[in-house]
């Protein structure tokens, strides 16, 4: 009997990893899927940054014009190369979607207040470029050069018809995800496809249970997938809470997924779902920005990956 039960697990163990393995599945043709952070924006140094740090004062010299967010910054990102742009989205009083980052707005604006507390036609006028500054504030170098630069998330889809796009709510109210079904669903399915969404969990189940074909992403989500994967994973089998969906994989724990990379992403496609390849261990939207960074990728890797210097990174892929 021990025989046997040493001779099961023996051949649980060989069948496990050459299902899993690599070694026998056909290198993945193609380049990186390239996700934009923002558009093409201004960047900021990572160290010591908290959920309540204001990254308008904490820029490098800039090295472009562009402002994050905006229609401009979006473009730029699109002709860089760009796959799929991210972007911030707040709802606003009159019932529209402000495309901004800040639930508030004195970091980057010359606003006070939170964005809800605006109609869209006001929250146009203010200055998107004006707490930005590289130098500890002894000078604003976007000061006047953002004003009416806040789109409305109508105007961005408007304006980028066939491209692809992932909106980020940046809250937990469910109210956001009623507001934003009912706005998806007025837009032609063709275009709808080309969205995703992500953000607080209870938004995103709106979401979810009004438009069940809009691929869609939360921490709950995310997290109900990936340990569905790593529990039955290694046998191939795809549980359903993987399927249309969009992943945001830290690359600190993407080597504990079964196949990884070239047979999970196989996988992954065949059901749907969208693989973006975040740096370090996810936290604050860290990217893969440099040309040190790229080295780090699994060879041939065509899965997505985050960026925030899309102008940099493109050129080299």
């Amino acid at each position: 009997m021990k025989r046997k039960v040493w001779l099961g697990l023996v051949l649980l163990i060989v069948f496990a990893y050459f299902n899993n393995s690599n070694l026998f599945v056909e290198t993945r043709q193609g380049k990186p899927l390239l996700l934009a952070h923002r558009g093409l924006a201004q960047t900021f140094g990572m160290e010591g940054i908290t959920n309540d740090t204001d990254t308008s004062k904490r820029i490098y010299s800039p090295e472009h014009p562009f402002l994050e967010n905006t229609i401009a910054s979006m473009d730029a990102a699109f002709q860089a190369g760009a796959d799929i742009v991210e972007l911030d989205i707040q709802l606003t009083r009159d019932g529209q979607f402000a495309v901004f980052h800040d639930a508030e707005l004195h970091y980057r604006t010359n606003g006070v207040g939170a964005v809800r507390n605006y109609i869209m036609q006001e929250l146009r006028r203010l200055d998107v470029g004006y707490g930005y500054t590289a130098d500890g504030g002894q000078t604003f170098p976007f000061r006047d050069k953002g004003i009416g630069l806040m789109p409305s998330l109508n105007e961005v889809i408007e304006h980028f018809p066939d491209r692809s796009l992932l909106l980020h709510i940046k809250s937990n109210d469910p109210r956001e995800g009623e507001h934003l079904a009912q706005y998806l669903s007025t837009i032609p399915a063709k275009q709808r496809d080309k969205l995703a969404v992500y953000g607080g969990e209870r938004p995103i189940a709106v979401l979810q249970a009004k438009l069940p074909d809009l691929r869609v992403m939360s921490k709950k989500t995310l997290l109900t997938g990936l340990f569905s994967y790593l529990a039955v994973g290694w046998t191939g089998y795809v549980p359903a809470s993987c399927r249309n969906t969009q992943w945001h994989v830290p690359e600190k724990y993407a080597a504990w997924l079964w196949g990884w990379p070239d047979r999970f992403l196989n996988r992954m496609d065949a059901v749907d779902t969208r693989v973006i390849l975040v740096a370090g261990d996810g936290r604050f939207s860290a990217g893969f920005d440099t040309p040190e960074d790229l080295k780090r990728l699994p060879p041939h890797y065509t899965g997505g990956i985050w960026t925030n210097r899309i102008d940099r990174i493109a050129k080299i892929l």
